[in-house]
């Protein structure tokens, strides 16, 4: 089975400077890191394996994950950053964003190169543009407001426009904000099948407007298609806070644990950089997934549990999405995720979200552990949960002395729908609502009378 985090750093060093900003025109997966010593350090590192049941990651244990750390401060981003940036170096600084984002590292002298970064940064790739855009979103709210404001003004590109328009939301300028809106509604009646540009509308202009959750009963129990098992996560509004997921059959009850109890785990579908789910390497959309098996991934962030593979519309097959090789057609369009969908939910816009981060190149979203270091987010609301790239991410606790896997949410996750069925049927994101606090299985089981 294609392993959809298995790009390796060795393979994304030999791509081609085309083949690797194709990658993000694409919107797959950054890799981080890209440095030769950083290189050195993961190569040096022997790669998780399972070996009789116990599973074993050397990444995680202590001087492996200090060594890491420092390797990240010293050479990916302060080597990277010491850099002039020219057109050659973009990359180097683009590798140093991404590991302040994996890190949440800040200092004086970083947000300095930052300043220099934004300087002329109209010049700059696209790719760049989005890269710095995703750490000041992440490491830097309303700190650079004027510098994204000047860049939203010059900025051509549909995606850059949306992070600048996403990152200026936090601005105090009601005038700004009211111009940017208005822009985005005149972008999306010149372009009205844009997929960035609906979601951003919908954001700027009609989010604000009370949209009332549709019946969750009926989605609960929506028939999907024969003998398909069901994964429902529910998160909240604010992604710090982690979702929690249950399993529905396939026969169509909701699964129990050994106790009785309704079978549930934590989970969280939060982003590094914490952007909305239709842009790359955003939230995990609302929406519905399909999934497709378990794999196993060679991501060292990831480490050796299997992982649930999902797709979106736009980035499988019509055929394979709705579950019907009798459809001919192969033009994705929004009535074919519709007639996934009970009557009641058909027009709430939210949960079109996988459909149009599909249709906006979002690729590479999947459920699984994780062997990143939690203390790079103590004081967090989602701690000891570790951020991703987008994807859905359970709680996994590793023991520093000797790399063994101590107690896993992931495992629990993947037996649980082995049991129920296995992974071929769907896995559906739905936001509550914004409480400020972990969505607990207190608030869900009212849901399943």
């Amino acid at each position: 089975m294609h392993n959809k985090s298995s790009i390796k750093i060795l393979q994304y060093k030999s791509a081609t400077p085309i083949q690797r900003h194709n990658a993000f025109r694409l919107g797959t997966k950054k890799i981080f890191f890209f440095s030769v010593v950083i290189l050195s350090v993961f190569c040096s590192i022997t790669l998780s394996a399972q070996v009789a049941d116990v599973f074993y990651s050397k990444d995680t244990k202590a001087e492996n994950r200090s060594r890491l750390y420092k390797n990240l401060v010293n050479n990916a981003i302060t080597k990277n950053l010491s850099f002039a940036l020219t057109d050659s170096t973009e990359e180097n600084w683009m590798d140093a964003f991404n590991a302040m984002e994996l890190i949440r590292y800040k200092s004086p002298w970083a947000e300095s190169r930052i300043h220099t970064a934004f300087d002329g940064v109209g010049k700059r790739s696209v790719y760049f543009q989005q890269a710095l855009l995703e750490l000041v979103y992440a490491n830097y709210p309303s700190v650079f407001l004027k510098e994204v404001e000047l860049l939203i003004n010059t900025s051509g590109n549909d995606k850059v426009f949306a992070m600048c328009a996403e990152y200026l939301q936090a601005s105090t300028n009601n005038a700004l904000k009211k111009d940017i809106a208005t822009r985005a509604l005149m972008k999306l009646a010149a372009d009205s099948s844009n997929a960035i540009l609906k979601q951003l509308n919908y954001r700027l202009n009609e989010m604000v407007k009370a949209k009332v959750l549709p019946p969750l009963k009926d989605i609960l129990h929506q028939a999907f298609f024969a003998n398909a098992t069901v994964v429902f996560t529910f998160q909240r509004i604010n992604r710090d806070y982690p979702g929690i997921s249950i399993i529905r059959d396939s026969a169509g009850n909701f699964l129990k644990d050994e106790y009785g109890n309704i079978f549930s785990v934590p989970q969280l579908a939060r982003s590094i950089n914490n952007l909305p789910g239709y842009l790359s390497n955003g939230n995990t959309p609302q929406g519905i997934f399909r999934m497709k098996g378990f794999d196993v991934s060679n991501s060292n962030f990831i480490g050796p549990t299997k992982n649930i593979q999902l797709t979106m519309p736009a980035e499988t097959s019509l055929q394979h999405f709705m579950n019907d090789s009798t459809i001919t057609d192969s033009v994705w369009k929004e009535g074919w995720y519709k007639k996934l969908l009970p009557l009641s939910w058909t027009n709430y816009f939210p949960i079109y979200e996988t459909y149009y981060a599909g249709k906006a190149g979002r690729t590479e979203i999947i459920a699984h552990g994780s062997t990143v270091d939690p203390r790079y987010y103590k004081g967090q609301p989602y701690y000891p949960l570790t951020p991703t790239l987008g994807c859905l991410c359970t709680k996994e606790i590793w023991n520093e002395e000797d790399g063994k896997r101590t107690a896993s949410d992931q495992q629990k996750l993947v037996d649980a729908l082995q049991k129920a069925g296995g992974a071929n049927g769907y896995y559906v994101l739905i936001e509550l609502n914004d409480e400020q606090r972990p969505v607990t299985i207190s608030d869900i089981l009212p849901l399943l009378q």
